[in-house]
């Protein structure tokens, strides 16, 4: 079933929302956890996967017939507003330029089994009195799911482990510089920890042209995207060498090879529809679409020829 569809069959939507309170919407409290049940990523059969739709499915879509614009979302440096839709569930509005790329990045880690928030992108967003907006993100708040305390990349269950190197290297994959500790959260569905980086929106674009500078930084870029490093080719002393660049640089270091290939062995698995998809879903162009997809095959290629001779060895 198409996205379009589960959004009144509309090619551009126009979708007005009455605000029906002034104000803003306080920023979600973060709850203190115990890590309890902590699960970052868990195994599923990756081709069965629908990356158009996402995590959400045709399921959860948000029904924007009737919905309300409850107001303002507090945090982050994007603007942010919180909505109810038809069937009382609450979503964030994130209007930036980085929608699009996280979009993408939420689909690409839930393929491979990455806990991820649930999102959708909509072309086009009124939203009452505060204006109409383009490419517009809605992430969920699904009823019993809370929102715990952020986790922190330095610090956490599963450091050293196949799934957080994993994950790690993803970031890589996307040419996400923007690693902080605020953009990552717990989520707690039941007794279950889910540990998510919930902002990707720094991603798909050039990393910076120094460590320590922000210049040259950019995203939705697929072009930057295309043309930057991702993998040195060089392993000493049993770790991958990565070409990332950027302040959270020294987060990207000491990745197991075999950790690597764990990774490789998933993202092999995705068809080029699959990736085709998610960048789809994200509304990029045919052209945006096609570069994209082609620059994220060829990082999975590069990692799986880097890391062959750990399959070959064992």
């Amino acid at each position: 079933m198409k996205l379009d569809k589960i959004f009144f069959g509309a090619s551009i939507l126009l979708l007005i929302l009455t605000a029906c309170a002034p104000g803003t919407v306080a920023q979600e409290k973060t709850a203190k956890t115990e890590p309890g049940n902590a699960i970052m990523w868990e195994s599923v059969d990756i081709k069965s996967r629908d990356l158009y739709l996402g995590p959400g499915g045709s399921r959860l879509a948000p029904d924007l017939k009737g919905a309300v614009v409850l107001g303002r979302q507090m945090g982050g440096n994007n603007t942010k507003y919180r909505l109810r839709d038809g069937n009382g569930h609450e979503w964030v509005a994130k209007v930036a330029d980085e929608s699009q790329p996280e979009t993408a990045a939420v689909r690409l880690l839930w393929a491979i089994g990455y806990k991820t928030e649930i999102n959708y992108l909509l072309p086009e967003l009124q939203l009452g009195k505060y204006g109409a907006f383009n490419n517009v993100r809605l992430e969920a708040r699904p009823k019993g799911m809370k929102r715990g305390e952020r986790w922190m990349w330095g610090d956490n269950p599963f450091v050293g482990t196949k799934e957080f190197d994993g994950l790690k290297i993803m970031m890589a994959m996307f040419n996400n510089w923007d690693l902080k500790d605020e953009n990552n959260v717990i989520l707690v569905d039941g007794g279950q920890h889910q540990y998510v980086v919930s902002d990707l929106g720094a991603s798909f674009g050039k990393l910076a042209d120094d460590s320590q500078s922000r210049s040259g930084r950019s995203v939705n870029d697929p072009e930057g995207y295309a043309n930057s490093g991702f993998i040195k080719g060089a392993q000493h002393d049993g770790v991958i060498e990565l070409a990332y660049k950027g302040s959270a640089e020294h987060l990207i270091k000491g990745i197991k090879v075999e950790h690597a290939r764990w990774l490789a062995d998933l993202l092999l698995q995705l068809s080029d529809k699959q990736i085709r998809d998610a960048f789809r879903a994200a509304r990029y162009s045919d052209e945006k679409t096609a570069m994209f997809a082609e620059a994220f095959k060829a990082r999975i290629d590069a990692l799986d020829r880097a890391t062959r001779s750990v399959v070959a060895a064992q």
